[in-house]
């Protein structure tokens, strides 16, 4: 009889698949995220300066008449209301504040950021027409309670506010939108879940080593006993 070696059959090796890398989906919610962060911050900071600077300038002008002519008037927008700079330093802390707080914190400074924005503009397009404030400087200035404005004329001024106003509403909208995606302030400094390595436990030292024994020399010790 003829002998037969056994001869190992090659098994087919494992083929370790490498990672998948990050789907078109994830890349696009990334974006998508980074970009209405980017918008938030622009929209909202652009519309509380917008407010704060729109609001201090001439809204109304007019002219009261007096024994000896007409004496020219004018009113800002803090003069007509206080509403929208109110509401936009409201609108910038809200803004700030989304970033420190998560879930439904953020929520409901967003909620308060978009409100603030839409009280702002609400209240500068009411203050378009308003008169009332240079009738009041009429009547301080000539010390008539019955004086009156005459051509009486309304600046751009108040319509630039509530577009200031309504940049810092979409901002909130926004935050609403897209603010659970956003990191945090103070994300970066939380420990996360994964433990510590523990430290090596230390072993006691060898008392025939050398140095061991010249320690216990300048202790006073006898390292033979």
């Amino acid at each position: 009889m003829e002998r037969v070696s056994a001869v190992p059959v090659p098994q087919p090796r494992t083929v370790t698949a490498d990672p998948a890398p990050d789907s078109p989906a994830d890349s696009s919610d990334g974006r998508s995220s980074r970009r209405s962060l980017a918008a938030a911050l622009l929209l909202g900071a652009a519309g509380a300066t917008v407010v704060l600077l729109a609001s201090g300038q001439v809204w109304a002008e007019g002219r009261a008449a007096t024994g000896g002519g007409a004496l020219p008037l004018t009113a800002d927008g803090r003069d007509v209301t206080g509403a929208p700079a109110a509401l936009a330093i409201v609108g910038l802390a809200a803004l700030v504040a989304v970033f420190a707080v998560r879930s439904v914190g953020r929520r409901l400074v967003a909620v308060l950021l978009a409100l603030s924005g839409l009280g702002a503009a609400l209240s500068a397009w009411a203050g378009a027409t308003d008169s009332t404030a240079l009738d009041e400087e009429a009547a301080r200035t000539t010390g008539d309670a019955a004086a009156t404005i005459d051509a009486l004329t309304h600046t751009a001024w108040p319509y630039v506010t509530a577009a200031g106003g309504l940049l810092i509403l979409v901002a909130g909208l926004l935050a609403l939108r897209f603010g659970s995606r956003w990191p945090t302030m103070s994300g970066r400094y939380e420990r996360d879940g994964t433990p510590r390595p523990r430290k090596a436990p230390r072993t006691a030292p060898d008392p025939d080593r050398p140095e061991e024994l010249w320690k216990a020399l300048d202790r006073g010790e006898d390292p033979t006993g």
